[in-house]
């Protein structure tokens, strides 16, 4: 039986924590922190992305089945496990690295994500 794998990219304050809540979701098939959205080339250090200067966001990777869990499911789960209203932080967490983000993959998701 094939499998409807799409792929999530979400940040929404630290990535460990949001890794161990869509660990949980049936559906999913793995989830991978790391960072996204910056505009400096290669690969910044961690310092570097924590002095605010790089641009990027701690941000979750879900691939996940969507025959099981729709793209939508996967934005409430993730706007209902934390707070997209506090600015630059999620928590004691704090620096733009920990801002609320949503990556789109096509122009499907990128409808959704504006609902």
């Amino acid at each position: 039986m094939s499998k409807n794998i799409q792929i999530a990219t979400i940040g929404g304050g630290c990535f460990w924590c949001t890794e161990a809540v869509f660990e949980e979701v049936k559906g999913v098939e793995k989830v991978v922190s790391g960072y996204s959205g910056g505009t400096v080339p290669g690969r910044p250090t961690y310092r570097e992305i924590c002095s605010g200067l790089t641009g990027h966001a701690e941000v979750v990777q879900v691939t996940f089945d969507a025959d099981v869990i729709s793209y939508q499911d996967i934005l409430i789960i993730f706007m209902t496990t934390h707070n997209p209203t506090t600015l630059n932080q999620q928590g004691a967490d704090r620096g733009t690295q920990y801002r609320s983000v949503i990556f789109y993959q096509n122009e499907e998701q990128k409808k959704t994500a504006k609902l």
